[in-house]
């Protein structure tokens, strides 16, 4: 691969090229096995995006059908799992095929428009999944730590409008990243090559990316973290009291509750989890790149840790349906449902189909037997009628 075919990628808003510098050895080999390793470790990238975009769809689109369709799921709780998986949804169809296009394309494929929609679209989606934890978080406060408050703060339209000013709220914090996200040149002295990039910001001022990137990482990861760390200490304070106070042989159904409610909190704090661990590296990785925005790291170490960070913080949207899974025994319950329903749907479509081919054959063996004593013969085809 001469210094002419460097590989040249967008990858997270940022150019990445790779290149073999030793063109001298390439002279006579138009690819070597270094380079077709490259290419074939591209190429696997889209295909993990593509398990991930159907494991999340198959998940997250299972969970709204259930929580939709079945009256005993329909609380407060879930209504705020189904706006998180909404934006999973969201991210899933927009942003992570998107991003595989980077790794297939040197170019920006999708516009003015789309640099800007894209981003936009992946700040509102990490805005609902972190606020919708917080507001999750807020719930199981009040159920555990304050429960006479909860019948006056639980009416179904409250909670419904709180879901929505989550999802307005999110857009708008995500307006700036529509705003500055724009297709920009980029010249690259190694292969004296310029091409468009799509930035978050501009390239020619050094504070500008600074200050979004640490806004950012304060808005859309400390700052609800903090405040969910705050909500866990009260109802951790809260349950380890209760565990002492609470007698021996005292009321089985104010147990049943409590206990309940224990479990959708750890659940909570399980999703809570998941988004800090698989959001962290990207965060670190946006920040380490506005610090160094004037420079185009090039090694291959930063390439994979990239890499990995996305792939990380794209899974987040897939997971949630299946730890909900293993959490959740009246979840895991619907889904089997869900899926056993699936397969007997299948099922009567086969045997329907099967039993209009037998229909069709027979009437197609009687036309012929008619069609054979018209002319006189008598084949065997008189059997099957």
């Amino acid at each position: 691969m001469s210094s002419e075919e460097c590989v040249i990628l967008d990858v997270e808003l940022d150019g990445f090229i790779l290149c073999n510098t030793s063109s001298a050895q390439h002279a006579n080999l138009s690819l070597l096995d270094e380079d077709l390793f490259y290419y074939r470790f591209l190429y696997a990238i889209p295909t993990i995006y593509g398990i991930i975009i159907l494991i999340g769809l198959v998940g997250n689109v299972t969970l709204i059908k259930i929580f939709c369709t079945v009256k005993s799921m329909r609380n407060v709780p879930n209504l705020f799992i189904s706006s998180l998986a909404f934006g999973d949804l969201l991210l899933l169809l927009t942003c992570v095929p998107v991003d595989a296009s980077r790794y297939l394309s040197a170019e920006w494929l999708f516009g003015r428009v789309g640099c800007k929609l894209i981003p936009f679209i992946q700040l509102t989606s990490v805005g609902v999944s972190v606020f919708t934890l917080m507001a999750l978080s807020a719930d199981r406060y009040r159920a555990i730590v304050r429960p006479m408050d909860i019948q006056a703060s639980h009416a179904l339209m409250k909670i419904c409008l709180k879901a929505i000013m989550i999802w307005i709220l999110s857009m708008l914090l995500a307006i700036p990243e529509a705003v500055f996200s724009d297709l920009r040149p980029f010249y690259d002295k190694g292969t004296n090559k310029t091409f468009i990039s799509c930035t978050p910001y501009p390239l020619t001022n050094e504070l500008h990316p600074k200050i979004q990137s640490m806004a950012s990482f304060l808005i859309f990861y400390i700052i609800p973290l903090s405040v969910i760390s705050v909500y866990y200490y009260f109802i951790a304070k809260n349950l380890i009291r209760s565990a002492y106070n609470l007698p021996v042989e005292g009321n089985v159904h104010v147990r049943k509750q409590m206990e309940s409610r224990k479990r959708l909190a750890k659940t909570v704090l399980v999703f809570v989890c998941i988004f800090a661990f698989c959001w962290l590296p990207n965060h670190i990785i946006y920040l380490y790149r506005s610090y160094h925005y004037s420079e185009v790291d090039t090694s291959i170490l930063h390439f994979i840790t990239s890499l990995c960070a996305r792939i990380l913080a794209f899974a987040n949207s897939c997971i949630n349906p299946f730890a909900l899974y293993l959490l959740s025994k009246s979840f895991r319950k619907q889904f089997n449902h869900q899926l056993s329903c699936c397969k007997a749907r299948e099922l009567m479509k086969s045997q329907s189909r099967s039993t209009m081919r037998m229909a069709s054959l027979k009437s197609s063996n009687q036309s012929m037997v008619v069609f054979s004593f018209i002319n006189g013969n008598h084949p065997c085809h008189e059997e099957n009628v």
